[in-house]
C-alpha cells in the first residue's frame, strides 16, 4: 500500500484536503454539549393534592398507580414517597428499554386510572429523565422595590419565557418562584344573615353569572352560523355589580355584602437570589445544540432584558458552559503543549527542524479528521469525547514519532528516501496496528458495564477508536509523503545523532550491561513491583470524580416543623443576614414548581446555593452556616455539602450506603416511634454505626380535628354538611373561573384571614328546623405526632433505617440476623443500598477487565506466533499500575474516574513500546541469523537483544518525554480544568517513569529468561 502511494503524492494531498474539508464541515455542525445525550432508563411521576396528609396521598393516590404500573415490560424497580400535599414515583427501568415506548404506556394507564383518583386533584404528570434535561443555567429575574410580584410574575412566564424558548437550540424552560392571583370573596356573615341572605345564593348567583348556556344554529340567508349562548364574567368589577335579591325582592349588589378584591396566590415555596425574593428560569439546550454557541445567545438575552424591563433585575448563574469549555481547553491545552514538545524532543534527539514541523503538521490533521469520523457516527463533542479525544493524543504522538525514526533508521542504512519510506512505514505497520488493537481491547470492553456507566463508555470508546484509527491513516499515509517532500531535494548527508541523544545512549549501554550482568536480580526487584502495585489498589482511597476545588456550596435544611412557607423564608433568610450576607446565594425555600424537579420536597424544606470567592472562604462559611443551624434550630437536620455540578448531577445516587425497609407481614399499619425505637436498640447490639432515620421513619407534629358524632346527631346535623361547613371555613372553596384569552382567574369564597378557632367561632352549621349552631361546639382540635411521608416500593409501604457507611462485617452481620429479629415483631426485612449496586458493578469491572486481558493475549499471540512471548506484554501492565499509583500516592491523589483514564493512556503507551521492542527482536534475530550462520542461536539471541534496544532507545524516549512533558503545565496550573485532570497526569507520569525503564530493562530480560532455554 505504501508502495503504491509513494508514488502518487498528488492524488494523496487532494485527497486529504477534500477530506479536511469535509471534516471542517463536520466540526461546524457537530453538537456541542456537557454530556452526551442519553436517554435515561427512570421516569418520574408527580402528583400534587393540596390540604391532604401523607397518607391520603398513598392510599388514594400513590398506591393505585403503583399497583397499575408494576406490570410495565423491564421494570427494574419502582420507589414512591408520599408527603403532605405531594407525592412521587420514580420508575427505574432495565437500561437499553425504549423510554419513549414506556412513557406513552405509562401514561396511558395513569388516564385509565383517572377515574378511581380524586376528582378535585390535578392529572398526575410524567416526566422523562435524559442526560440532556440537567439545566445549562439559571436566569434571576427580581423585581426592583415597588414593583408588584404578581406582574413581574405574569411577565415571567408569559413574555421571558416565551422569548427564551425562541432562542436557536433551547428545548424547555422552567420556572421557580411563580405566585399568581385570584379573586377573592370575604362574605359579611353579619349583613347576610340580617338581608335574610344565605352563602349558598352567592355561589349560585356567581356560578349562574359564568357559565355557557349552549349553542344554537341559526340560517342568515344562504349562510348558516353557530350562536354561542354564553353568560361571563370579564373582570372584577362586573362580578362587584352583580345583584342578589332577598326574600323581599330587595336588589343587592354583591360588593355591598361582601369585598371582592384581587389576591395573591398562597404561597407553597420561594426562590430568593441574594436575599432579594423572585423567580429562577432554569434553561436545558436540545439535544443536538451546540452549548458553546447557545451560552452566549443566553447572555445576550439576558442584556436585552435589563434594557426592556428596567423595573427588573436579571443575572445568569450557574453556567455549567463553564465545565465544557474546561474539557475544551485542555484539549487545546495538550494539543499547543505537545505539539511544542514534540518539537523540541525531536529537535533535541533528531537534530533536524524538518522532522518537527512535519510532526506539527500530522498532528492538527489527525484531530480535524477525527470530527469527520464523530459526525459519521453521531457523536458530540462533550466531557466524555474529549477526553477520549485527549486519551488519543498520546497514542497520536507516539505512532507519528516510531514511523519518523524509523524512516530515518533506514536513510542512515543507506537506503534512497523513496526505499526508506517504503520499508520504513511497512516494518512498524504491523506492530503500530497490534499496539492500537490492543490499546482498544483494554478499553472497549467498558462499554459491556450495565447502565448509564456503560452508555458513557461508548461515547468515549467510540472517540478513542477514533483518534488511533486516524492516527494510523496519517502516520502510514500522509506522514511518508510529508517526509519524502522535505527531504529528497536535500543534498547533505542525513546528520547523525545530536550530541544530546549520543550522551544518552552511552549511558544506556553502560547501565544495561550492569543490569544484564545481574539479570536475575534486576528481574526479582522489577516484578516486586507487581505485588507492590496490587497492595497500593487495596489500600488507596477511592472516588468517584477527582476533588475539584469548589467554591460552591449546597445547604440543605429540613426544620423538622410544621412550618408554612412565610416562616420557612424568614428562617432562611435569618440564616443569610447572619451567616452570608455578603455571600452571592440562591435559595429554592418550600415546594419547588419546576417541571423537571427529579427530587421530592416538603414546604419545610429548604436548599441554599452559595458562590464562594475562594476555597477559604467557603470553608469558613461552610462552618458558621454549621455552627448557627446546631445553636439556633437545634431541631433541624441538615447538610452542608459542595453544590454538584452536571457531572455530579449524572454520576451521583440519591440512594444511601445501606438500607434495611421494615414491612408488617400482615396488616397495613405503619411503625410507630416505640416500635422504631426498639428496632434501633437491636441494631445498635449488632453494629457500632448508629442508623439514620429513613423518611417513612421520620415523624412530626400534626393537627387532627376530633368531631363530636353524638353532639351532631342530637342537633340534627348531617356529617357531610358538618365537613363541608369545616372545609369553608378553614380553606375557603372554588366557586368559579374566569376564562380569558388563555388565562384563568380563579374566583374563591374566603373567611378571612384571622386565626382557625376565631373562624370556627364565627361560623355557624345548620341543623333542624333550619336553627344555626356555632361549628366550635362540634369539633376540637388535638395536636398529635405523626408520620411526614409514607416510602413503598414494588411490594408495597416499608419504613427504613439507612447507613452512609458500613464495614463488609458488620454489613454481613445485619444480613444473618435482623430477620430473625424481624420475624418476632411480625415483621419482615429486606435490604438494599449503593453497597449492593457497588459491589455489584466491581464484579462486572473484573470480570470485564479479565476478558480486555485476554483479549490483549489473544491479539499478541496473533500477531508474534508464540503462546509465551504476550506473556512479557501482559507483565508490563502490573509494573506500569506499580509506578503510576505511587506518584499519584506522593502526590495526595485518589483513584477516581479521571486517574484510571490516565492509567489507562499510559498502558496504551507502554503497550505500544513494548510490542515495538519484541516484534523488532524477533525482526533482528531472523536478519542475523541469515546474515552470519557461524554465531550460535544463543549469540543471535542476544546481539538481537542488544542491538533492538539501541535501536528502540530514541523513540521509547522521544515518546515518553514528549508525553510527559506535554502534560506537566498542568500540575502547576489552576482552575476546574485542572483540577480535573492533575490526577490523570500524576497515573500518566509515574506509569510511562516506570514504563520506561520497564520498555528498556524488564522487556529483554524476560525475553531472555523465555527465550534462553530453547537454546
Amino acid at each position: 500500500m505504501v508502495k503504491f502511494l509513494i508514488n502518487r503524492p498528488v492524488a494523496v494531498f487532494l485527497s486529504f484536503i477534500g477530506i479536511l474539508f469535509f471534516s471542517f464541515l463536520a466540526l461546524q455542525r457537530l453538537p456541542v454539549s456537557l454530556l452526551p445525550n442519553i436517554e435515561v432508563p427512570a421516569i418520574i411521576v408527580k402528583v400534587n393534592y393540596p390540604n391532604n396528609p401523607p397518607s391520603i396521598i398513598e392510599n388514594s393516590i400513590l398506591n393505585p398507580i403503583r399497583t397499575s404500573l408494576n406490570t410495565l415490560n423491564n421494570l427494574k424497580s419502582v420507589e414512591s414517597i408520599a408527603n403532605s400535599e405531594t407525592g412521587m414515583l420514580k420508575l427505574q427501568f432495565e437500561f437499553g428499554t425504549r423510554m419513549d415506548l414506556a412513557y406513552i404506556e405509562i401514561n396511558e394507564k395513569i388516564d385509565r386510572l383517572q377515574e378511581s383518583l380524586p376528582r378535585d386533584m390535578d392529572r398526575p404528570q410524567v416526566v422523562r429523565i435524559n442526560t440532556s434535561d440537567i439545566p445549562i443555567a439559571r436566569i434571576q429575574v427580581i423585581p426592583k422595590e415597588g414593583i408588584d410580584y404578581t406582574q413581574t410574575s405574569e411577565l415571567t412566564d408569559r413574555v421571558l419565557k416565551k422569548r427564551i424558548e425562541q432562542i436557536i437550540g433551547v428545548s424547555i424552560v422552567d420556572v421557580n418562584g411563580f405566585q399568581g392571583q385570584f379573586i377573592s370573596i370575604t362574605p359579611d356573615l353579619e349583613k347576610i344573615r340580617a338581608l335574610g341572605l344565605s352563602e349558598q345564593q352567592i355561589d349560585q348567583v356567581l356560578q349562574g353569572a359564568n357559565r355557557d348556556l349552549g349553542r344554537l344554529s341559526v340560517k342568515d340567508g344562504q349562510y348558516r352560523y353557530f350562536v354561542r349562548i354564553a353568560n361571563r364574567l370579564d373582570n372584577i368589577i362586573e362580578i362587584e355589580n352583580l345583584p342578589i335579591i332577598n326574600r323581599e325582592g330587595d336588589v343587592i349588589k354583591l360588593s355591598d355584602i361582601a369585598e371582592v378584591s384581587f389576591q395573591s396566590d398562597k404561597r407553597q415555596g420561594y426562590h430568593l437570589s441574594n436575599q432579594k425574593e423572585g423567580l429562577v428560569v432554569t434553561v436545558h439546550k436540545q439535544a443536538k445544540a451546540k452549548m458553546t454557541e447557545l451560552t452566549p445567545l443566553l447572555y445576550e438575552a439576558v442584556e436585552n432584558f435589563k434594557k426592556d424591563y428596567p423595573q427588573t433585575d436579571f443575572e445568569l448563574t450557574q453556567d455549567q458552559s463553564l465545565l465544557l469549555n474546561a474539557g475544551i481547553n485542555n484539549l487545546k491545552t495538550s494539543l499547543i503543549y505537545g505539539g511544542i514538545f514534540a518539537f523540541a524532543v525531536l529537535f533535541l534527539f533528531m537534530g533536524n527542524v524538518r522532522m518537527p514541523i512535519m510532526m506539527g503538521i500530522t498532528l492538527p490533521i489527525s484531530l480535524l479528521i477525527s470530527f469527520l469520523f464523530f459526525y459519521a457516527f453521531g457523536l458530540s463533542v462533550n466531557i466524555i469525547s474529549l477526553s477520549g479525544l485527549a486519551l488519543g493524543l498520546g497514542m497520536l504522538i507516539d505512532n507519528s514519532i516510531i514511523v519518523i525514526d524509523n524512516i530515518t533508521r533506514k536513510r542512515k542504512d543507506g537506503l534512497d528516501i523513496r526505499e526508506a519510506c517504503i520499508q520504513g512505514v511497512n516494518e512498524v505497520m504491523t506492530p503500530l496496528i497490534s499496539s492500537v488493537l490492543t490499546t482498544l481491547a483494554v478499553f472497549v470492553p467498558l462499554v459491556f458495564l450495565n447502565g448509564l456507566s456503560g452508555a458513557l463508555f461508548y461515547d468515549q470508546a467510540l472517540s478513542v477508536a477514533i483518534i488511533l484509527g486516524t492516527s494510523l491513516m496519517v502516520a502510514f499515509v500522509l506522514l511518508p509523503l510529508l517526509y519524502r517532500k522535505f527531504f529528497e531535494n536535500l543534498k547533505s548527508p542525513i546528520k547523525e545523532d545530536s550530541l544530546i541523544f549520543k550522551g544518552i545512549l552511552k549511558l544506556y549501554k553502560s547501565t544495561f550491561k550492569v543490569v544484564w550482568r545481574f539479570k536475575t536480580l534486576s528481574l526479582i526487584l522489577l516484578l516486586a513491583l507487581i505485588p507492590l502495585a496490587y497492595f497500593m489498589i487495596i489500600g488507596a482511597h477511592k472516588e468517584g470524580l477527582p476533588a475539584i476545588e469548589k467554591t460552591e456550596t449546597l445547604l440543605s435544611i429540613q426544620w423538622n416543623e410544621p412550618l408554612d412557607a412565610e416562616e420557612n423564608k424568614r428562617r432562611v433568610l435569618d440564616l443569610l443576614e447572619k451567616t452570608a450576607s455578603a455571600t452571592p446565594s440562591e435559595s429554592d425555600i418550600g415546594l419547588k414548581q419546576f417541571l423537571l424537579a427529579e427530587q421530592s420536597n416538603s414546604i419545610e424544606s429548604a436548599e441554599v446555593y452559595f458562590k464562594s470567592e475562594s476555597m477559604d472562604a467557603k470553608l469558613d462559611l461552610e462552618q458558621k452556616l454549621t455552627a448557627f443551624l446546631e445553636n439556633t434550630y437545634r431541631t433541624a437536620s441538615f447538610q452542608v455539602e459542595d453544590a454538584p455540578n452536571a457531572f455530579d448531577q449524572i454520576f451521583s445516587s440519591e440512594q444511601k450506603f445501606f438500607i434495611a425497609k421494615w414491612k408488617k407481614l400482615s396488616g397495613s399499619e405503619r411503625l410507630d416511634e416505640a416500635m422504631f425505637a426498639n428496632l434501633e436498640k437491636d441494631v445498635a447490639e449488632l453494629v457500632n454505626e448508629k442508623p439514620r432515620a429513613g423518611n417513612g421513619f421520620q415523624f412530626g407534629e400534626s393537627m387532627e380535628a376530633v368531631i363530636d358524632n353524638k353532639a351532631l346527631s342530637f342537633y340534627g346535623i348531617s356529617e357531610n354538611a358538618m365537613k363541608d361547613a369545616l372545609s369553608k371555613a378553614l380553606d375557603g372553596y372554588l366557586v368559579t373561573e374566569i376564562r380569558r384569552f388563555g388565562e384563568v382567574t380563579p374566583i374563591w369564597i374566603q373567611r378571612g384571614t384571622e386565626d382557625f378557632r376565631s373562624k370556627l367561632n364565627g361560623i355557624s352549621v345548620e341543623g333542624r328546623e333550619n336553627q344555626m349552631y356555632p361549628l366550635s361546639n362540634f369539633v376540637k382540635f388535638e395536636y398529635i405526632k405523626d408520620i411526614k411521608s409514607v416510602t413503598a416500593d414494588k411490594t408495597g409501604i416499608y419504613q427504613s433505617l439507612e447507613w452512609e457507611n458500613l464495614d463488609d462485617a458488620s454489613i454481613d452481620r445485619l444480613q444473618e440476623q435482623l430477620p430473625a429479629r424481624a420475624a418476632q415483631y411480625g415483621l419482615s426485612v429486606d435490604f438494599d443500598g449503593a453497597y449492593f449496586q457497588g459491589r455489584e458493578n466491581l464484579q462486572q469491572l473484573i470480570f470485564i477487565l479479565m476478558i480486555s486481558v485476554l483479549l490483549l493475549y489473544f491479539i499478541l499471540a496473533a500477531q508474534f506466533e508464540s503462546l509465551v512471548q504476550p506473556l512479557i506484554v501482559i507483565l508490563t501492565l502490573p509494573l506500569g499500575v506499580a509506578g503510576a499509583l505511587l506518584v499519584l500516592m506522593i502526590a495526595g491523589g485518589t483513584l477516581n474516574v479521571m486517574s484510571a483514564i490516565g492509567i489507562i493512556v499510559m498502558l496504551g503507551i507502554m503497550v505500544n513500546d513494548a510490542i515495538l521492542k519484541i516484534d523488532t527482536i524477533n525482526r533482528l534475530r531472523e536478519e542475523f541469523s541469515l546474515s552470519d550462520p557461524t554465531n550460535t542461536k544463543r549469540q543471535v539471541l542476544q546481539n538481537a537483544i542488544a542491538k533492538t534496544g539501541q535501536i528502540r532507545l530514541k523513540p521509547i524516549l522521544m515518546t515518553s518525554i514528549t508525553t510527559i512533558l506535554a502534560l506537566l503545565p498542568v500540575v502547576f496550573s489552576s482552575g476546574i480544568g485542572a483540577d480535573l485532570q492533575r490526577p490523570l497526569v500524576y497515573t500518566v507520569i509515574g506509569g510511562l517513569t516506570i514504563g520506561t525503564f520497564t520498555a528498556l530493562f524488564f522487556v529483554p530480560l524476560s525475553y531472555w529468561v523465555i527465550s534462553k532455554k530453547k537454546y
